[in-house]
């Protein structure tokens, strides 16, 4: 999905208004200290020390199953790279598809530094 021709529907974003207000309040500071890291291996260090490892297990799985939707893999296939339920792979399509546009904006701009292997913006490289 080419994340710069998406039409954004305003029904989907409007569900998620009242959500957004709860974590910009709750997540602002982290949000802040996320971009300033410099790179990956200060952002290992990070979320290494921010998280356990089984959370980081599971934040890898859950980017690795939205990479594999985003390239039209089968829940059957990424269920068995990651270990993920059906649910839970349920739910991060439904991000993929009508979230705040997170992953697909990731997805994006990933591929454009791995087609171009150069860095991009600030943060992590």
């Amino acid at each position: 999905m080419n994340f710069m021709n998406k039409k954004w529907n305003n029904k989907s974003s409007t569900n998620f208004s009242k959500r957004k207000l709860v974590l910009d309040k709750k997540t602002d500071a982290l949000a802040q200290a996320v971009l300033a890291l410099r790179n990956k291996s200060e952002a290992k260090k990070f979320l290494r020390d921010l998280l356990t490892e089984p959370e980081l297990t599971e934040f890898g799985n859950r980017w690795q199953a939205a990479q594999m939707l985003s390239d039209k893999i089968s829940y059957t296939t990424i269920r068995g790279k990651t270990g993920l339920s059906p649910r839970t792979i349920a739910r991060i399509s439904s991000w993929l598809q009508n979230g705040m546009g997170g992953y697909q904006l990731m997805i994006y701009r990933l591929s454009l530094h791995h087609h171009n292997s150069s860095p991009i913006g600030k943060g992590l490289r």
